[in-house]
């Protein structure tokens, strides 16, 4: 599949990108105690039908297909969290994953929002993974190789204390979620040598990094779908689709005035 984009492809993934920016405020209004998961998961599926837009997840294969619109991981869920019966509650963190196609176009985004008051230690796991992302999009101009970016990202995180978590990407987006190039948050020297990539005008990409508090080891559940910490402490998740352009990385994802997460 094509990884370069037209510049008037990019405009029409910003549609996309901006739609689910806006679907993540619905979620965000949601995320506070008392309220379900799937109730979040609702409330996503009815903003992009409404929207006349497909959501990206639900229905992806794997032993099963995923039944949701939205991934919602609470605490010690890393990914792929099935929205269901679960309540959230004070001091919870939850990670909220959405994908949207809008007109043929695909975008993809996380955040990891706190539950009303949280502790210390999960605030600075949500501050770090967030500056994971930050550092990310100020590299992508900077440097020539993905693997380089990679290695930064890597060093940030446990210079902090935190795990990367390694066997789960980031990917190159258009008009499929995943078209072919990989983007690990951590260097390793199989990547360099055989999955690396050049940093170029016209690629566009998710870039999502996810940190642990404790170590980097995790487990997918019986569900098939949900990926947890080993040890069960917290896991943090910042996403957001990026264009590789001449004038620098453009956030597609980000809000109508630029706004958003780790920018």
């Amino acid at each position: 599949m094509q990884p370069f984009k037209t510049d008037k492809e990019i405009a029409l993934m910003r549609q996309a990108g901006l739609l689910t920016w806006q679907v993540h405020q619905v979620a965000a209004e949601l995320a506070r105690p008392g309220v379900t998961t799937a109730e979040i998961d609702a409330a996503v599926d009815h903003y992009i039908l409404e929207h006349n837009a497909i959501p990206l997840f639900k229905g992806v294969q794997n032993t099963t297909p995923f039944p949701a619109s939205t991934c919602i991981s609470v605490n010690e869920q890393v990914v792929h969290g099935i929205p269901g019966p679960r309540r959230l509650k004070e001091g919870d963190i939850v990670s909220i994953d959405i994908g949207v196609k809008l007109n043929g176009w695909c975008g993809d985004a996380a955040v990891t929002w706190p539950v009303g008051k949280i502790d210390a230690r999960k605030q600075r796991l949500l501050d770090i993974t967030e500056g994971t992302l930050r550092l990310a999009i100020e590299l992508i101009p900077k440097r020539r190789y993905w693997s380089q970016v990679a290695k930064e990202m890597e060093a940030y995180a446990t210079d902090a204390g935190l795990s990367v978590v390694e066997g789960l990407v980031g990917h190159s987006i258009g008009r499929e979620m995943w078209e072919g190039l990989q983007l690990p948050n951590y260097y390793s020297r199989r990547y360099e040598a055989s999955g690396d990539f050049e940093l170029r005008p016209g690629l566009v990409v998710a870039v999502e990094p996810m940190l642990n508090l404790g170590n980097k080891a995790v487990k997918l559940l019986s569900d098939h779908w949900t990926i947890v910490t080993q040890d069960g402490l917290p896991s943090a998740h910042f996403e957001h689709t990026i264009a590789i352009t001449k004038k620098g990385p453009q956030i597609l994802t980000a809000g109508p005035e630029g706004q958003g997460w780790a920018i």
